[in-house]
């Protein structure tokens, strides 16, 4: 009876020491990792400061995603004044402005002064009508070319969450502006109607 007992003590010690050698194996890579014996202060001391670090690292994460989901995306003044500006520019090259009118009777008055005296009626004609019509066209060609880069700015600089009418708005002024272009130099070319001759 006494050997077993002593039997079974042993193998209950063997048994004990078995799982605390695979329990040492098991910590002593972290141990080594930190450069200190497993439960020493030293080790302690390091495990909380990662741990620290970690939250630290989480909280300025979750810190900056709250910045920029609390700040403003703007108003949107800016791009929609510009857009309705690119708009009227574009109507305005169409119709005509006061300045291409002032520009217009100017070339008008000094076409007839420059052919009041020995001007042929082809001159006449060319400096008094042809000169102040160009003029016309040239200065709502600026207008619309104004216009479109306008438009075409907004376009490209307005973000997916603005309005739609500011959008609209711009495409509206990219057409005209287009459009009062296209006519522009239509007539200052004479590609459209030609000046008339003498004879006719």
């Amino acid at each position: 009876m006494d050997i077993t007992k002593t039997d079974e003590k042993t193998a209950d010690k063997a048994v004990e020491k078995t799982g605390e050698t695979a329990e040492a194996k098991a910590t002593a890579p972290e141990a080594a990792a930190e450069g200190t014996p497993e439960g020493s202060p030293e080790a302690d001391g390091a495990v909380d400061r990662l741990v620290e670090q970690e939250d630290d690292e989480l909280d300025d994460d979750d810190l900056d995603d709250e910045i920029l989901a609390a700040a403003p995306a703007g108003s949107g003044v800016g791009v929609g004044g510009a857009a309705v500006v690119s708009a009227a520019l574009g109507a305005v090259a169409l119709t005509g402005t006061w300045t291409g009118k002032i520009v217009s009777e100017r070339e008008t008055l000094v076409g007839q002064i420059s052919t009041s005296q020995s001007g042929t009626p082809a001159q006449q004609i060319s400096e008094i009508y042809g000169d102040a019509w160009h003029a016309t066209a040239l200065v709502n060609g600026v207008f619309a070319l104004l216009a479109l880069v306008t438009a075409v700015l907004v376009l490209v600089l307005v973000r997916p969450e603005r309005p739609a009418w500011v959008r609209a708005v711009a495409l509206a002024g990219a057409v005209l502006g287009g459009l009062g272009l296209l006519l522009s130099v239509g007539t200052y070319f004479d590609l459209f109607l030609s000046l008339p001759t003498a004879g006719s």
